[in-house]
């Protein structure tokens, strides 16, 4: 087995690279290729109160890991047993015994184990049964690709710059819930999304949703917790799709996030929030008209 191991958060372009270099040897090897991941995220376990936001759900990355030539994914079951293993009991339980790898791709800055005390020198010491291969930086416009790049532009609104570090315009998967129909009653029905975890943006954006056909559909949406109908809401991404009106519970969308249109703010009363949406709405038909 060809193998290489992270997080893979986002699976942006240097992730891309380190697959098509992991896919590549494996053919050259006649190997299957490989990524060992963990989830929860290790930032997750060690603090969870904060932990950055992930990029993407295990579900997209796996899919992700799999469009760019991944046979297998492992996940990892990141707790305290995992956590404590030292660097030294790694190699020889997980990658030697569990795993049979015969050739390991890592970056140069990869650490692992215990207090993350293992780094690639140990991890070349240690293989006496497989070959380590160790990747550069992958740089985009001169920044390097990470996923803490890709959510820095994001949290700054530019999804230009984040869509360059991906490789692919970011965007929000999950399944349509019920909610309070409050937007329907204000003339824009929407359709509700629940997040499970926090996002990594928010605010108002133009769109275009996939999973309901053939082609993308224009729309606008909001990632937040809505704080002019509840004080304390759960975080939900609401997509107000044009000129389409059809049952959707339970489908599966995908939606992209195009352009940010503001931020989100708390109104006075549901009037005015219903005005600032007829205003986001022409806003967001202009941007993807143009777009």
């Amino acid at each position: 087995m060809a193998l290489t191991i992270g997080t893979f958060d986002g699976v942006h372009r240097g992730h891309q690279a380190m697959l098509a270099r992991l896919v590549e040897a494996a053919e050259d090897l006649s190997l299957a290729p490989a990524v060992l991941t963990f989830d929860p995220h290790p930032r997750e376990f060690f603090a969870p109160d904060s932990a950055p936001p992930r990029l993407s759900s295990l579900r997209d990355k796996l899919a992700q890991l799999a469009a760019h030539g991944v046979a297998h994914t492992f996940i990892a079951r990141f707790d305290a047993r995992l956590a404590s293993l030292a660097p030294l009991a790694f190699v020889e339980h997980v990658l030697v015994e569990r795993l049979g790898v015969r050739w390991v791709l890592v970056g140069d800055d990869f650490r692992f184990g215990k207090g993350r005390a293992g780094d690639l020198a140990l991890l070349r010491d240690a293989a006496r049964t497989f070959s380590v291969e160790a990747m550069g930086t992958v740089s985009v416009d001169g920044e390097r690709a990470s996923s803490s790049a890709v959510r820095h532009a994001l949290a700054s609104g530019d999804l230009q710059r984040a869509a360059a570090l991906l490789g692919r315009p970011f965007a929000i998967t999950g399944r349509v819930a019920h909610g309070a129909k409050l937007g329907r009653s204000m003339g824009v029905p929407t359709a509700n999304i629940p997040l499970r975890r926090k996002p990594a943006v928010s605010g108002i954006f133009a769109v275009r949703v996939h999973g309901l056909g053939h082609r993308a559909l224009p729309g606008v949406a909001s990632v937040g917790v809505r704080p002019t109908v509840y004080a304390r809401g759960q975080t939900v991404l609401e997509v107000y799709i044009f000129d389409f009106d059809a049952t959707i519970y339970g489908r599966r969308l995908e939606v992209e996030l195009v352009r940010k249109l503001r931020e989100e703010a708390r109104y006075p009363d549901l009037d005015a929030l219903r005005r600032q949406i007829g205003l986001d709405i022409a806003q967001a038909r202009a941007v993807l008209a143009a777009s």
